[in-house]
């Protein structure tokens, strides 16, 4: 079976600076797999250029049998592939119930936008409690809540989360990465880039190490929970 996402050759550069240096990449369909290396090393730019932020400068990438090598990044959310940027990025002056209707934009069932409100306040009960609150009040936790929360409002085949756990207490850091597993068993496909190596790893079906723009390597998330591949890359970082 053809993997739910490919990509082959990826380049993106920003002016002179090569980011990505032509990497080689799938996500199979039910997979977790992260991406992982030290900051600058060519991850979030690869996530951008798979949703369309940042333009392909080689290569291709196909989604679900489709090439969105240079597809607008309007038209991928409701294609299935949604990214949850680092950051959060919430809308701080909406309600998380506004905050959340924005990921369901551009979508005409309303049986759809109905279950999915349903699956949003049952993963986070906590936003359905605070529905009308500001965005902007949330604790930093709740807000990687809503911001996954909006995510699936679209109902996402492939779900990119860019360091969910970035700047989380380490007990809000195991509920996300319990979440990312409960996504996974629900029938959601995850592509993750982490920084928070071993951790991910824990929950991961295959992961990539990247560097300098390059993936220097691949494999199980066992084999590279074991590989001096995983510490060369932060350490020579």
């Amino acid at each position: 079976m053809a993997p739910l996402l490919q990509a082959t050759g990826l380049e993106v550069h920003y002016g002179p600076v090569e980011a990505v240096r032509g990497v080689d990449f799938e996500i199979g369909e039910g997979e977790i797999v992260v991406f992982l290396g030290a900051n600058g090393a060519g991850k979030s730019s690869t996530l951008n250029a798979l949703v369309g932020l940042v333009p392909v400068q080689a290569g291709t990438v196909q989604f679900a049998d489709s090439d969105i090598t240079k597809a607008r990044a309007e038209t991928l959310t409701p294609a299935g592939l949604t990214l949850v940027p680092e950051g959060r990025r919430v809308f701080g002056t909406l309600s998380v119930a506004e905050n959340l209707l924005m990921g369901a934009y551009g979508i005409r069932d309303k049986a759809q936008v109905a279950a999915a409100w349903d699956r949003v306040y049952t993963l986070f009960p906590i936003l359905h409690e605070r529905r009308g609150q500001f965005a902007g009040t949330l604790s930093g936790g709740q807000q990687q809540m809503l911001a996954i929360g909006r995510a699936l409002m679209s109902n996402p085949k492939l779900l990119l989360l860019d360091e969910p756990s970035l700047g989380l207490a380490p007990k809000i850091v195991e509920q996300v990465f319990d979440l990312i597993v409960t996504l996974r068993d629900q029938g959601v496909t995850l592509g993750v880039v982490e920084q928070n190596a071993m951790q991910s790893l824990a929950i991961a079906d295959r992961g990539y190490i990247f560097a300098g723009g390059r993936i220097v390597g691949s494999g199980s998330a066992q084999d590279l929970g074991e590989s001096s591949l995983l510490s060369g890359a932060y350490l020579d970082a």
